[in-house]
């Protein structure tokens, strides 16, 4: 913490300080089916299908889905899928119907990202210098168009009126980043020099440069004794695990990766982000190929304990023997989906391979890296 190692920001709206959101959650309680813990409040998404699939008290029998494609972008997908499927009503909160939002009862549209206004709280806190800027909306939405957060709000007061609740709305997203400026680190009342406010934001709209990372790590750390547990014992103990090792020698690791024009699996439906050859193909490296009789560019068989997929396999020396990448995000090949440039392009479900039944023991978290597949030819 300090000039020359790694430095944290100090940002405008700044959500991570004492006092702020506390030191979190963990295994507070856990999953119904098979006993996962919870961690911030949340259940491991691995959980998800069989509680939807598994009969008795406390089944998931209803579903809202916001932004989101968790049929292609979590673990499991095909199984995940017949759950969907199963579910007596599903809402979702999206422009898009995707291979997700094709299976609900009611999609509300909110304005499109163009129509509302941005401001970055998750990036800033990751800057290589601190500084704030805030966008204002491009174009006016369509009479009646409603922000997620004003779905929210109208969702939440009928449900309210039914159950016989007072209902309380939520604040409008530009009051909540105005207090948070204006109480944060370079607000008028700790920074007076500064006087930050949202105002003042807006007056710059190519940003603000608030000046170089500066030490203050434990000034933001929510531990009892302002110090990072580098092994906390939930780690430590789970550590034995590294000594039991049952991979199959004949077993490959398969591995996800990204592309710089592609952003999980939305980014599939805007011809010039997926214009140009095919990205899903399987790489794998040449030794591998050898042992296993497949020549390079070949149609090949990809097959997990959780389902099985066929695409292109090319060789590559950047990639590690024993090896095989493909990235997720793709297969968009649902017929009741409406994603008219994506389905041109279809390619295949790397999730279709990942399995639910396997996480991280100690978090529950789903291991979408590390599967092991066998790769033959067609």
């Amino acid at each position: 913490d300090r000039e020359g190692g790694t430095l944290l920001t100090t940002p405008a709206f700044d959500s991570v300080r004492k006092g702020s959101r506390g030191a979190g959650s963990f295994d507070r309680f856990r999953s119904r089916v098979r006993g996962l813990p919870e961690h911030g409040g949340e259940l491991p998404a691995v959980t998800l299908a069989e509680e939807i699939l598994t009969e008795g008290e406390g089944q998931i029998r209803g579903m809202i889905t916001i932004a989101g494609n968790p049929l292609r972008s979590s673990a499991g997908s095909d199984q995940l899928t017949r759950a969907f499927e199963s579910l007596e009503f599903q809402m979702a909160i999206d422009f898009y119907i995707n291979e997700t939002t094709c299976h609900a009862d009611l999609i509300l549209p909110p304005t499109d990202p163009l129509e509302h206004d941005h401001y970055d709280v998750a990036f800033f806190k990751l800057a290589v210098r601190n500084s704030t800027r805030y966008n204002a909306p491009v174009f006016e939405p369509e009479e009646g168009a409603l922000h997620d957060w004003q779905i929210f709000n109208a969702l939440s007061a009928k449900i309210s009126a039914l159950k016989g609740r007072a209902f309380k709305p939520l604040p409008a997203p530009e009051k909540l980043l105005e207090v948070g400026v204006c109480n944060g680190e370079y607000g008028p009342e700790r920074n007076p020099g500064v006087a930050l406010t949202l105002d003042t934001i807006k007056a710059s709209p190519h940003g603000i440069d608030l000046g170089p990372l500066k030490e203050g790590a434990v000034d933001r750390l929510c531990t009892d004794d302002d110090k990072i547990d580098m092994l906390p014992t939930l780690y430590a103990d789970d550590l034995t695990r590294l000594r039991e090792d049952d991979f199959q020698a004949s077993e490959l690791l398969l591995i996800g990766r990204r592309h710089v024009r592609s952003n999980n699996s939305w980014f599939h439906n805007y011809h010039r982000l997926v214009k140009g050859k095919p990205r899903w193909q399987l790489m794998m490296h040449p030794g591998d190929l050898k042992a296993r009789n497949i020549p390079d560019g070949a149609q090949v068989r990809i097959e997990s304990r959780a389902g099985s997929v066929t695409t292109t396999v090319i060789a590559t020396e950047d990639i590690m023997p024993g090896v095989v990448s493909m990235p997720h995000g793709w297969g968009h090949d649902e017929p009741k989906a409406r994603l008219t440039i994506a389905s041109q392009q279809k390619g295949v479900n790397c999730n279709a391979l990942t399995d639910d039944q396997l996480y991280d023991i100690a978090s529950g978290n789903a291991a979408l890296n590390g599967v092991p597949v066998s790769v033959s030819a067609i």
